[in-house]
């Protein structure tokens, strides 16, 4: 069953004045409860405004988005609903920080809701478990945390709300090495546990390659390709011709094929790269 879906969406900046620009041209997508579902394109693709029409940040100007099976903007008094629904982590989330402590910052959304006292208590200590926050961490100001702390508290604050839709808009932009992996990492067990339906924008297509199910393309507006995170990386030249790349260990397989060697060039992670070349070894050296 799908949980969004996009109806032939358009949507221009600036209508009607001499700064009108066409931003999403005739986009429609299902994606379904439970996904993990990557987006990609480039630069000014309309990737960032495509996820703020599907939280009701923005309205389209033609077409509509569906949540389980409803038009968000058919009663646009309630559109804040819509956005405890289908929670948005910007790019440099930690902007958004502002309460006194941690914990409030956390509380913000499900206080909004209307949560209170035990219920509001326990999603906030939830949503801090899952972005990998220590519970001392909570009664701290969070401009005393790290950069990277700092980014699991602003996405812990969306994942209390317990949104159907996590969005994320490249929420490891800035962190090094070891920040980045240990935040995907939270994110991708969030997933699996709350078996929900997760949307996350990134240009590390090792990261995309890594986690997604299914991939959405978007170039110029348009959406181009949706298909399993595999078949979409199989279009290599095709990616490359929209200014797009496959992932570094998918483009050395492809290069090993080139150049008569068997091996399986939908390798999309190291690991799998390395069982791949492992096991052709192994067949040579029978």
């Amino acid at each position: 069953m799908s949980v969004i879906k996009a109806e032939n969406i358009r949507f221009v900046y600036g209508a009607g004045t001499a700064f009108e620009k066409t931003a999403l041209e005739n986009v429609s997508f299902e994606i379904d409860q439970g996904e993990f579902v990557g987006i990609i394109g480039h630069t000014g693709s309309g990737k960032s405004t495509l996820v703020q029409l599907l939280n009701g940040l923005l309205k389209p100007t033609d077409g509509r988005i569906c949540l389980n099976d409803k038009d968000i903007w058919e009663k646009p008094k309630k559109i804040r609903n819509v956005r405890f629904k289908v929670g948005m982590v910007f790019q440099y989330p930690e902007y958004q920080l502002f309460e006194e402590t941690v914990y409030k910052d956390i509380a913000f959304g499900p206080k909004n809701m209307g949560l209170e006292d035990e219920e509001l208590d326990k999603k906030v200590r939830e949503a801090a478990r899952f972005a990998g926050l220590r519970e001392d961490q909570l009664e701290s100001s969070p401009f005393e945390l790290s950069g990277g702390e700092k980014r699991r508290a602003a996405i812990a604050g969306v994942i209390a709300m317990d949104p159907d839709v996590l969005i994320l808009d490249e929420p490891t932009a800035g962190l090094d090495p070891l920040g980045r992996e240990a935040l995907l990492s939270q994110i991708n067990d969030y997933h699996k546990v709350r078996k929900n339906t997760v949307m996350l924008v990134s240009h590390s297509m090792e990261d995309i390659a890594k986690l997604t199910d299914r991939l959405l393309v978007m170039s110029k507006g348009r959406l181009i390709m949706l298909d399993t995170t595999e078949k979409v990386f199989a279009r290599g030249e095709e990616l490359e011709k929209i200014g797009l790349k496959v992932p570094q260990i998918t483009k050395i397989m492809m290069l090993l094929r080139e150049r008569g060697i068997s091996v399986d060039t939908s390798a999309l992670t190291v690991e799998k790269g390395f069982s791949e070349i492992v096991n052709l070894l192994s067949g040579i050296n029978r």
